[in-house]
């Protein structure tokens, strides 16, 4: 048998040489350690850099956009409302009023306040519970404002009375706060879950930390990256983007690293040398590891064809992750397996069986017992096993189309008690159910004024339309407001702001106003915002999804040199996207009761569950591919399930938990992506890599491979089975 030359030996391995791999493989290590590892300091300064404005995730086209710019030259000292609700056992009276009086002039000194302070208003329901109206200057930032004024509320409070902070101002605060605890609560929960799950793996003390500390450098790397970045205005970055950042960088650095030690231990039973088993784990999985990233990326940058600000900012917050997990994975982690040697998988290190390759294929099969004895299952009935897996994923993707994801409530975002909700709930008690309500504001034509007053108040859910007119008097009408020729109406609408049947009523408002011949009306508003932003997130599913095949399937065709298996793949995703998405709606509307979703769920769900399930099919198939040059299509497609299956799996598994942990984030939105992500990735890894594709590849036979080669020759008389 002839000498394999990769495998070391003294005089071919020289101890010159030796200390050479070694002292680079040292570099290598104390770079990362010292360059990237101070750079998680700027994971911390992310929130610096954060916008969580709705406002500011539409496009400039969109018509709230353009209303709300052109609303602001009315100098109507405009800013985010806030409301105060007071609230106590007996009626606000007397003295009572009076503190409230003296506190609401207090407020309106404060240098975040715009306009005069109302207030505080005796409630119409209910006289125990009274409000004050601030509106909050837009040009500070909306959480510190409403921070310092709880804080002020907190430290001069009215004897008696409980004071809560709510109104579109009160909201926005609050959702920020839901994202305070992204840099801490989520990184521990994602961290802590690789660890025990790589601990179950290697079943090695070593391993884990090395791996752990791989995605840990890489998280910092991106996090100086994307700082820098978004203070440079070149990218955007907000709460969800980061939280996503996160949970990608360790979940994918960590199937990188995965795939990485895999191959290394199989080189290692091969060979006598570390520094050659390291170099040769390197070489065999830097293929899969650049088409897997490359595709992750390529996917998440498709992104970038999105109108909302907040879904397009996303593809290039996380691809930044991406290639700082690749980078981590690729250097640092091997360069640290070099390092420590054999004694990395202590206490059990892989013992020296022969190269794979010389291997027959029932021999690889006994040594993996679990995955050789799926292997055999799938070889001998692989028809059978595709279409009764095909069966089941459709049962479930039949649901699909019933997803609804036409946005919630402001209250129906949050999953924990948050004081603005609370005080919403209070506020109704007080005034009514329409006391949330803010006035949709709409731009005219100044001559057609009257006509959009009658339009407006004609429209259902409407109580009534009032132009802007000129400051005068006390008690006496001004005269109509014109700026530049255009007018503005304040329509009072009667559902609560940021509510399902305030949206409807905009909707409807928009109709009825675009219907008046030559007023050139735009409607705007926080409540025309929220609808603006659920047609542009309808929209940009139907451009980015299609975007997303189409880059997928181009990057697919190189890398297995073949049409018919990447379309394959392609297929079995979609499929497997509809699955997940099927079963989501089960789970949200009939376990969970959710009252519905964020119109950009869908879009995340299936820009992941392709971009990171088309991983798991890259995996498997690069190594079919492989393996059949060698051994002929029946063989190689069974001994790459064989070798690749456990791998695969911890890898899903690990994939799957770190997504599910932003379910610490009490959003939402965010619940139901981690769910829906984690759910696919597990049906990707352990349903449609290890049953359905490996199936279909046999039945479909060496035409898979077409019109490359692959599989067409037969395999070496000596390697035959």
């Amino acid at each position: 048998m002839r000498k394999d030359p990769s495998v070391s030996t003294p005089s071919q391995n020289p101890p010159r040489r030796s200390r050479w791999w070694a002292g680079a493989a040292l570099l290598v290590t104390i770079v990362w350690i010292l360059g990237a590892g101070p750079l998680g300091a700027f994971l911390g300064r992310l929130g610096e850099v954060q916008t969580n404005d709705p406002a500011a995730f539409l496009p400039d086209g969109a018509e709230s956009t353009e209303a709300d710019r052109i609303a602001q030259d009315f100098d109507r000292a405009d800013g985010v409302p806030a409301f105060i609700v007071l609230s106590g056992d007996d009626a606000i009276t007397g003295d009572l009023l009076a503190e409230a009086e003296t506190l609401a002039e207090r407020i309106g000194e404060q240098p975040w306040t715009t306009g005069p302070v109302i207030g505080p208003l005796p409630g119409t329901e209910d006289p125990s519970i009274a409000r004050i109206i601030v509106s909050i200057d837009d040009r500070h930032d909306t959480g510190d404002s409403v921070a310092e004024l709880r804080a002020l509320l907190a430290d001069e409070p009215v004897d008696g009375l409980r004071a809560e902070v709510t109104g579109p101002a009160g909201y926005a605060a609050d959702l920020v706060a839901a994202f305070g605890g992204i840099d801490s609560t989520l990184l521990v929960v994602a961290v802590v879950a690789v660890l025990v799950i790589l601990i179950a793996v290697y079943r090695s003390p070593l391993l884990p930390i090395l791996v752990i500390v791989a995605s840990l450098l890489a998280l910092g790397l991106s996090g100086a990256l994307v700082y820098a970045a978004a203070d440079s205005g070149l990218i955007s970055l907000n709460g969800q983007s980061q939280g996503i950042l996160f949970i990608l960088v360790v979940g994918a650095c960590t199937d990188y690293a995965l795939l990485l030690v895999a191959r290394y231990r199989e080189e290692l039973a091969a060979r006598e040398s570390v520094t050659a088993s390291v170099l040769a784990a390197v070489r065999g999985v830097t293929g899969p590891v650049l088409a897997s990233g490359g595709t992750v990326i390529l996917g998440l940058l498709c992104l970038l064809a999105a109108d909302l600000n907040s879904t397009s900012s996303l593809g290039p917050v996380v691809a930044i992750g991406v290639v700082a997990a690749m980078l981590a994975a690729m250097t640092f982690l091997p360069a640290a397996l070099a390092l420590c040697g054999r004694a990395a998988f202590w206490p059990v290190a892989p013992h020296r069986l022969g190269r794979a390759e010389e291997q027959s294929t029932d021999r690889i099969l006994e040594r993996h017992r679990l995955w050789g004895g799926i292997a055999r299952l799938v070889g001998r009935r692989p028809r059978l096993i595709w279409l009764s897996t095909t069966a089941l994923l459709l049962a479930a993707a039949v649901f699909a189309p019933l997803f609804t994801a036409e946005g919630t409530g402001q209250a129906d975002v949050f999953r924990t008690e948050v004081e603005a909700v609370d005080g919403q709930e209070t506020l109704e008690r007080g005034f009514g159910p329409d006391s949330g309500a803010a006035p949709a504001l709409v731009v005219t034509d100044a001559d057609r004024v009257d006509e959009i007053v009658a339009a407006a108040e004609d429209t259902p859910g409407v109580e009534g339309a009032t132009p802007v007119t000129e400051p005068g008097p006390p008690g006496t009408e001004g005269a109509v407001l014109v700026e530049d020729g255009r007018s503005l109406v304040e329509v009072d609408l009667a559902a609560v702001s940021e509510t399902t049947a305030a949206v409807d009523t905009v909707r409807d408002l928009r109709e009825s106003v675009h219907a008046v011949a030559g007023a050139d009306a735009l409607v705007g508003g926080v409540d025309a915002t929220d609808l603006d932003t659920r047609e542009t997130a309808r929209r940009d599913f139907a451009v980015v999804v299609p975007l997303v095949l189409v880059v997928v399937f181009l990057v697919l065709i190189p890398l297995l040199r073949s049409l018919v298996a990447p379309l394959l793949l392609m297929a079995v995703n979609v499929l497997s996207f509809a699955t997940a998405l099927g079963v989501g709606t089960l789970v949200f509307d009939h376990v969970l009761d959710l009252p519905g979703a964020d119109p950009v769920v869908p879009l995340f769900a299936f820009v992941f569950l392709v971009a990171l399930g088309i991983d798991y099919s890259i995996f498997l198939m690069s190594r079919a591919r492989e393996e059949t040059l060698v051994h002929g299509h029946r063989e190689g497609v069974l001994r790459a399930l064989t070798v690749t299956g456990g791998v695969i799996t911890s890898a899903g598994v690990v994939l799957a938990a770190t997504f599910a942990a932003l379910a610490v984030i009490p959003l939402l939105f965010l619940l139901q992506l981690a769910f829906l992500v984690a759910f696919g990735v597990l049906v990707d890894a352990l349903l449609v890599r290890t049953l359905l594709i490996p199936a279909l590849a046999l039945d479909v036979g060496p035409r898979l491979w077409w019109p490359g080669r692959a599989g067409e020759q037969d395999p070496p008389s000596h390697q035959r089975v």
